[in-house]
């Protein structure tokens, strides 16, 4: 099962992010996370506006579409956003980097440190975590094969840097290492957790409720990139350059996308949905008959 198969990646990918973050804590710095955090913000970003998006219009429009109005489904995209937005501003932050200082003036080179503790950070990583999985899980409950492969694509890649970063700000915490891993480990197992709920709550859902459930996740995919990139941005001194990585970054993964598209590797699938559609026409006409 591809869900299994995701999930097992997710968490191996955020172990040994993390590991390799607790590793390095003295050597990784500011600097190249945000490089990195610039590069996993345009594959997000191209994987929201491109894959998330779309497929979430097509799964309502090929089922029972006019179930939602416009003003509907922009409102799932924009609800994304705004409760991703509420978690920032309840404490639950996912950001990497706004927080992040020089601790050493005069250095050139500042490491990592955040303001806040350990704890804390775990909590809104994890929940944010779990966001994740939502998308994750309703694309494969979409039955789009192709389609849960970019999603977890793109969740991954976006996974690293803040595994990275959870590993380093643990590092800091005087606390012990079986309770710093058992942080990293409930972060690393919250995307499978919730694409595993997700999949197994809309599965039997129907086509459109799927399709409002991935724009609703696109909305967060926007809101993460978009706090992700524009403190770096709006830096009189990092601006260009990050801005040009994020561009850059969108722009690869787009091309990719668009190149995949045109080779005939994102076609359209007859998934689970698709067949109780066609079921139910079936049974519709037996009635008329």
């Amino acid at each position: 099962m591809i869900l299994i198969g995701l999930s097992t990646l997710i968490i191996l990918v955020s172990v040994t992010a993390s590991g390799i973050g607790l590793a390095t804590a003295d050597q990784l710095t500011e600097k190249s996370l945000h490089r990195l955090t610039g590069i996993a913000s345009g594959l997000l970003l191209s994987s929201a506006l491109l894959v998330v998006l779309p497929e979430g219009f097509h799964m309502v429009s090929r089922h029972d579409g006019l179930a939602y109005s416009p003003l509907t489904l922009g409102t799932a995209v924009a609800s994304g956003f705004v409760f991703m937005l509420i978690l920032e501003g309840m404490g639950l932050s996912h950001a990497i980097h706004e927080e992040h200082h020089d601790h050493q003036a005069g250095h050139g080179h500042g490491h990592v440190h955040h303001p806040k503790s350990g704890l804390v950070m775990t909590i809104g990583l994890s929940v944010h975590a779990v966001g994740d999985g939502l998308a994750i899980g309703a694309a494969t409950a979409s039955g789009e094969t192709s389609i849960s492969i970019l999603v977890a694509f793109g969740v991954l890649v976006h996974r690293v840097p803040a595994a990275l970063s959870l590993g380093v700000f643990s590092s800091h915490e005087a606390v012990t290492r079986k309770s710093i891993w058992g942080g990293l480990l409930l972060f690393a197992l919250a995307t499978p957790a919730g694409a595993v709920s997700a999949y197994f709550v809309l599965d039997n859902a129907s086509g459109s409720l799927v399709g409002v459930v991935l724009l609703f996740s696109a909305g967060t995919f926007i809101y993460v990139t978009t706090v992700d990139t524009l403190p770096s941005i709006h830096n009189p001194e990092t601006g260009p350059r990050s801005a040009r990585v994020v561009v850059a970054s969108a722009a690869l993964f787009a091309a990719t996308l668009l190149i995949s598209n045109a080779a005939g590797f994102l076609t359209h699938e007859h998934g689970t949905h698709d067949q109780d559609d066609e079921h139910d026409e079936h049974d519709e006409h037996d009635e008329h008959d």
